[in-house]
């Protein structure tokens, strides 16, 4: 049977800010340090074989810590940039309340959780799910059909639209999906 653990990166220096971070590479807080380290703890039961992550700092460091932390070292490792977060355009950079306050809480709202929604020069979840979807169907979903485990470390919206996709969920339900930082989410497949 072929796991899969979703994991979204430690805390990282813009979220302990309160700041949009989209795209911007931004590593990890000392807490999403921390982080990285106590999953990695709850995951050396695992086996892991395969081990995804994005181009951005925050989840390759987060990766790399959580690999050292369970004494992990026989596992083939990719990044791509398909699995990136999402752009948020003019949004990035900016403290949460300075964006509802510049563009209100309603619309700043829509553009965060509105699947077909995009914020100013920024990317929508929708096109955010064709990317990472398709990355997935290439070359994680034939993996799960053997008895490999897989780690995906990678961000909230790459992750909640990847759990839309797993789970079947409607643009509704993902809308209200929350990823929490490094909580492992696990799904288990039958061969």
């Amino acid at each position: 049977m072929g796991q899969l653990i979703l994991l979204r990166h430690g805390e990282s220096i813009w979220n302990q800010e309160n700041r949009f971070t989209g795209s911007v590479d931004i590593d990890l807080s000392q807490n999403g340090i921390q982080e990285a380290m106590n999953v990695g703890e709850q995951l050396k039961k695992y086996n892991i074989s395969h081990v995804f992550c994005s181009l951005l700092k925050r989840s390759k460091h987060t990766a790399e810590l959580v690999l050292r932390s369970a004494h992990k070292s026989n596992y083939l490792f990719f990044e791509n940039a398909a699995l990136n977060e999402r752009n948020y355009g003019k949004l990035q950079g900016l403290n949460k309340l300075d964006a509802f306050e510049r563009y209100g809480t309603k619309q700043v709202q829509f553009w965060r959780r509105g699947y077909n929604a995009k914020p100013p020069d920024g990317e929508s979840l929708k096109e955010t799910s064709t990317r990472v979807i398709s990355y997935y169907n290439k070359f994680i979903q034939p993996l799960t059909l053997f008895e490999n485990i897989i780690l995906i470390v990678a961000h909230g919206n790459s992750l909640r639209v990847l759990i839309k996709e797993l789970e079947k969920k409607n643009n509704a339900e993902v809308a209200q999906l929350e990823i929490p930082n490094c909580v492992p989410i696990i799904y288990k497949f039958k061969n």
